[in-house]
């Protein structure tokens, strides 16, 4: 697979594009108005622990208060990496396993592993009867050590979006180029994607060297291969950012950051670019000279890779990027057989709707199957692209053959499997859904560039002229059951007031006889337009909320 990565750069925003055999795949953002806390560490003190929802809220210093679920350790992280037991595991069922004294220290090592859990989750609970407790299916009931007003220290992990705050881990996890650093937990894990159980064991023994005592490590893919000089210097960076990190925990007197994960190009050079990556291009010479020196350091014989674009049409307009993003801010999206995908957000969840279209095929079976696979290749793609999280619903044309509902559920499966975010999906139900759950990490796309209209409030409606003739209806009658003054000053949305004051006998007209009043209308463009203002000219002042 062909992939690249395309950066464009502006005075207010950067923007990265990653593109797999020349279609876009990824498309991120970052914006000066909405700060990137993802990977961020704050040292905070819990405001308030609910056993109800197994959770607890810390103040770090923001406007809202972050949520900490009690299950906080990231489990995403235990998926994709082995640990020094699952190799063992793996090691013995083949039976690779040659000497006697290998086997005496994986089993010592073994039961290190297990004495360490011990002490992570201890089974006496002596003194703990006032902390919350969580249960797990794999660890049973833990008791959750935090109180109210105690620091603690925690790494944001998801956005905030609608009016949810953010959400943080209390498993700090620092990523440099070739490992991620945990300082506070001893895994020492390697990435899945390294399948040589010798690979594997060399990085572990090497990492093992440069661990400081209680801290661990996640082994990324990148450093497969990598000889140990490489290792170190990522290793003495990190150390480095953690010392520091440590020094401003321990001079902190009030909730606060202590570290701020990089810019959003440069995270996305160091996780992203691998020797898979044909090229990277970037628009920007600051940024290109950046990117350049950090290459330099980490990862030099990727330097030839990284292009400055000079071009005059725009960098996305060259690399034909621009027309698949004009996708990304539309509800309906077209496909090539005629029909089309509606994508519909709320606060819950994203709905999307499948339509048919005109088809040329007389078969409704297969008519509806060819319209599901095209909608179900493009709702995979804008998932991605949208950076879609929580639950998303597919409403499906109906089928009623069985093979072809489970060739749509495997098709998905495989255009979702190149999916960075954690995503689970299920098979279509009675009523033709697909149900598929993501990692919500950052905001979508459209919580990133949009924001709710002030007149609509975000619902993407607005009341009708008529229901608000009948509100100003309400209001004067209202106000004609207490008030004997007659003259008034109605301040309404242009359109509004064309409505009520055009035809023979006009709306005005007929209200100012029903509640024997003289309005005077004047046309004000700070008035929403499904909202009207009351004025009493003889007090001199708005009285609309006196009689809603």
């Amino acid at each position: 697979m062909k992939k690249e990565i395309i950066i464009h750069s502006a005075i207010n925003e950067v923007r990265v594009a990653i593109t797999e055999d020349g279609e876009l795949a990824e498309y991120l953002i970052e914006l000066p108005n909405k700060e990137r806390y993802i990977g961020s560490i704050y040292h905070g003190k819990v405001s308030k622990i609910l056993q109800g929802i197994n959770a607890a809220f810390i103040d770090i210093g923001l406007n809202q208060d972050a949520f900490l679920h009690f299950s906080d350790i990231d489990e995403n992280l235990e998926m994709n990496v082995i640990t020094e037991e699952d190799d063992e595991e793996t090691f013995q069922d083949d039976n690779k396993l040659t000497t006697e004294s290998n086997n005496e220290d994986e089993q010592s090592e073994k039961e290190s592993d297990k004495k360490n859990k011990k002490k992570k989750h201890p089974k006496s609970r002596k003194n703990s009867s006032k902390l919350a407790t969580f249960k797990t299916k794999r660890s049973g009931e833990i008791t959750v050590n935090l109180k109210e007003g105690q620091w603690v220290t925690v790494q944001i992990v998801r956005e905030a979006y609608a009016n949810k705050g953010v959400k943080v881990t209390s498993k700090i996890a620092i990523p440099g180029r070739y490992v991620v650093f945990l300082p506070k937990d001893e895994l020492v894990g390697v990435s899945r994607k390294i399948s040589s159980y010798q690979e594997r064991r060399r990085l572990r023994t090497t990492a093992k060297k440069f661990l400081p005592d209680g801290a661990g490590c996640i082994i990324r893919t990148a450093a497969r291969g990598k000889n140990e000089e490489e290792l170190k210097r990522d290793w003495e960076e990190l150390l480095s950012i953690w010392a520091e990190i440590d020094y401003k925990i321990n001079s902190l007197d009030k909730p606060g950051n202590v570290y701020m994960d990089m810019q959003l190009a440069n995270s996305i050079i160091r996780d992203l670019f691998t020797p898979n990556v044909q090229k990277v291009v970037v628009d920007s010479k600051k940024l290109y000279k950046e990117l350049i020196s950090y290459i330099r350091r980490v990862s030099p014989h990727l330097e030839s890779r990284v292009e400055l674009y000079t071009g005059k049409n725009g960098i996305f307009e060259d690399f034909g990027v621009d027309k698949e993003l004009a996708k990304t801010y539309k509800r309906r999206v077209n496909l090539p057989s005629g029909g089309d995908i509606m994508i519909e957000h709320t606060e819950a969840m994203t709905v999307v709707d499948v339509n048919s279209g005109k088809t040329i095929e007389r078969d409704q079976e297969r008519s509806a199957f060819k319209t599901n696979m095209e909608a179900m290749k493009e709702t995979a793609k804008q998932i991605r692209l949208r950076d879609l999280g929580g639950m998303i619903i597919i409403d499906f044309i109906d089928m009623t053959d069985e093979g072809n509902k489970k060739k749509l559920f495997a098709e998905m499966k495989k255009e979702l499997s190149g999916d960075r975010a954690k995503t689970v999906i299920y098979p279509l139900s009675q009523l033709g859904l697909m149900q598929i759950t993501r990692q919500r990490i950052n905001q979508n796309i459209v919580e990133k560039l949009t924001e709710s209209c002030p007149m609509c409030k975000g619902s993407g409606r607005i009341t009708s002229k008529a229901v608000l003739v009948n509100e100003i209806d309400r209001w004067l009658k209202n106000f004609r059951r207490s008030s004997t003054e007659f003259r008034l000053i109605l301040h309404v949305h242009p359109s509004i007031a064309d409505y009520i004051t055009t035809g023979t006998i006009s709306v005005i007209s007929k209200l100012m006889l029903k509640y024997f009043a003289r309005i005077k209308v004047q046309q004000s463009d700070s008035v929403g337009i499904d909202q009207f203002k009351f004025y009493s000219i003889r007090q001199q002042k708005d009285i609309s909320g006196d009689f809603m």
